[in-house]
């Protein structure tokens, strides 16, 4: 039996802070303007070399990250990607791990694959070296929760901690379990988002093999196209995001104005295929209507899309039949993976920042690399070229991934 629309309706959820760490660059203004000015950041990578697809979107110029000399030799480079949005999320909502209530505070940490790059190098010294030449770190550095963990020690959090993995809707994933722990009372800030460092041989060896990622050597800064007619996969890429939580009435009571208000959050699955999309995208758009009801809105309010728009022929063909059908008013869509390329298990929470940005700026930035629309794509308004101003009432936030997992968050303006 259907819920009432009226029970379905939650508490708003105040985001107070956001830290990013993209291929743009380090910080959120630096994620934000790259995202604005829409040129892809693919690069050829030394790192990928002699592989079929040699290039990627790699953090410009990080290394060790937050951590201090005696600390961050010991940490996967996805958990530093981690710390150092955390650490930035937290001094934007004006709040200090040195003071904060510590039992009352939760971390939701969403990755695709943990720390794979740890796992690689160190199956490597295996066979090379010998079992006497693996770190005596290596699992606590690759155990898919140990980021979770870390930002726990590094922030002095003794509430909920806890790790999620929905493949490429991890991220979205952990913002929507963090808005649950806070509605139910379980904390009184949340610390959410994701973070995934995949940029490595195993990984991209592996997405090529399945034929995702694009091809397109010649041209690294044209690969990822999505939408557009000429697509022919993503390009790998890395990154983190995460998002400060709060309950509404608790920001108000501290002065702090939120960037935007999570409104909504669904999730569902395909039980369709273990890669593939259900064509007719029945389950996301079950998703996009029960965030829909929960912000107690209607297609018709909705004002912006950042699609998953993975430029992918089959991820994007679905997402794109399934928002014209949802949404015939045709709010304005873009897909930030056409500069960022795809964090996988970061991209949803990523894409969750770069929406409330468009929420607080009143700004849709443009998709990267697309020209000519696609047959599926002909009905939505994308964003192209160049930012469009326009009002942004209630923005929606795609995210999918392997399993045929499906997130969808709502914002509002606060």
């Amino acid at each position: 039996m259907a819920v009432p629309r009226s029970e379905l309706v939650a508490a708003p959820i105040a985001v107070t802070g956001l830290g990013l760490v993209t291929s743009a660059g380090t910080g959120a203004r630096a994620g934000w303007e790259g995202v604005c000015a829409g040129r892809s950041t693919a690069r050829p990578d030394s790192e990928l070399a002699g592989l079929p697809v040699p290039f990627s979107c790699r953090v410009p110029g990080f290394e060790a990250g937050p951590a201090d000399g005696s600390r961050s030799w010991r940490l996967d480079r996805a958990t530093r990607l981690a710390l150092t949005a955390a650490r930035e999320a937290v001094a934007d909502a004006g709040l200090s791990a040195e003071d904060w209530p510590t039992e009352r505070v939760a971390v939701v940490l969403g990755s695709a694959a943990g720390g794979i790059g740890t796992l690689e190098a160190q199956h490597q010294r295996l066979l090379e070296r010998g079992p006497r030449s693996l770190s005596p770190l290596t699992l606590p550095a690759f155990l898919p929760n140990m980021a979770a963990g870390q930002l726990a020690i590094d922030l002095h959090v003794g509430g909920p901690v806890l790790h999620t993995s929905t493949a490429c809707a991890s991220g979205a994933t952990a913002i929507g379990i963090a808005a649950g722990l806070l509605a139910a009372g379980a904390c009184d800030i949340a610390l959410a988002g994701g973070a995934d460092a995949m940029v490595t041989r195993l990984c991209s060896a592996a997405f090529a093999r399945m034929g995702a990622l694009s091809t397109r050597v010649h041209d690294p800064a044209a690969a990822s196209r999505p939408f557009d007619a000429d697509r022919d996969g993503f390009v790998l890429a890395e990154g983190a995001a995460l998002l400060v939580l709060e309950r509404a009435a608790d920001a108000r009571a501290r002065r702090r104005r939120p960037h935007a208000l999570l409104a909504g959050f669904a999730a569902t699955c395909d039980a369709h295929h273990a890669t593939a999309p259900d064509p007719q995208g029945r389950a996301v758009e079950r998703a996009l209507r029960q965030a829909l009801a929960r912000a107690d809105a209607c297609p018709g309010d909705v004002d912006h899309v950042n699609a998953h728009g993975t430029s992918t022929r089959l991820n994007d063909a679905a997402e794109a039949a399934v928002l014209a059908r949802v949404l015939p008013d045709r709010p304005t869509v873009t897909s930030a993976k056409g500069v960022l390329g795809h964090t996988m298990g970061a991209a949803g929470a990523i894409e969750a920042a770069l929406t409330v940005l468009t929420v607080e700026h009143q700004l849709a930035p443009p998709t990267a690399n697309f020209h000519h629309a696609d047959p599926d794509a002909d009905r939505l308004d994308i964003v192209a070229g160049t930012v469009r101003r326009q009002r942004v009432g209630l923005a929606l936030s795609n995210s999918f991934g392997f399993g045929g997992h499906n997130t969808v968050l709502a914002f509002t303006p606060p």
